[in-house]
């Protein structure tokens, strides 16, 4: 068994937020997996290279220059933490992550986040492929609707009009994209714990997972 948390589910579901506090109350190293896909449609685009181009973003995937320090995120040494959130990299990240050669790339470099301390790790296939021997495995969702509020209060959009329906239609269309995609669908594991946040805050939330972190201990 692995000292690793997995925070998996669909877009906007709050992982990331949820994640960082965990790790950050168990002292634990933290993964945003998302991130490096993210990274990875982004970097793609900067180079004018399609986001169906297996071959060339599997290679920027294998040397991604990509720096983590706290809450940003650098891409080649540029602050990219907002860039990579709109709904249109986000789509990318969806579309570069069905491309089996991306996945194996970005795979090795996702396990190596892992030491002695603890790892708390989110994404869509935490623990289904990158962690399978965890040692706590969440799946952590919200109805789109839910999600799409969160995600318009977080870019400071009205929650009604043409801008919060395109979220809503972007979350529901990567929602799809995400579990028809032929590689590592998202989905819940017969092994993971299923945590609704559609009702429930931030630190209820939080104080959900680590008892059942204390638990499985």
């Amino acid at each position: 068994m692995q000292k690793v948390i997995t925070i998996d589910g669909p877009s906007a579901s709050g992982k990331g937020t949820i994640a960082a506090r965990v790790a950050a109350t168990l002292g634990w190293a933290y993964l945003d997996s998302g991130s490096l896909y993210r990274l990875t449609a982004l970097h793609a685009k900067q180079n004018q290279i399609t986001w169906t181009d297996e071959t060339a973003i599997a290679q920027l995937a294998a040397t991604l220059p990509v720096e983590f320090a706290g809450q940003t995120v650098l891409l080649a040494g540029n602050d990219a933490s907002q860039t990579i959130r709109s709904e249109h990299i986000g789509m990318g990240a969806s579309a570069v992550a069905k491309l089996p050669a991306v996945r194996s790339a970005l795979l090795q470099r996702q396990r190596d986040f892992l030491t002695e301390q603890g790892l708390v790790a989110d994404g869509r296939d935490m623990g289904s492929i990158v962690f399978p021997e965890a040692q706590l495995k969440i799946f952590l969702t919200a109805s789109a609707q839910i999600r799409a509020e969160r995600r318009a209060k977080q870019i400071n959009v009205p929650l009604s009009g043409c801008e919060f329906e395109q979220i809503l239609a972007d979350i529901e269309a990567r929602d799809e994209a995400d579990k028809n995609r032929p590689v590592a669908p998202l989905r819940q594991l017969p092994d993971a714990k299923l945590l609704d946040t559609s009702n429930l805050g931030i630190e209820e939330t939080v104080a959900q997972v680590l008892a059942w972190y204390e638990k499985s201990k």
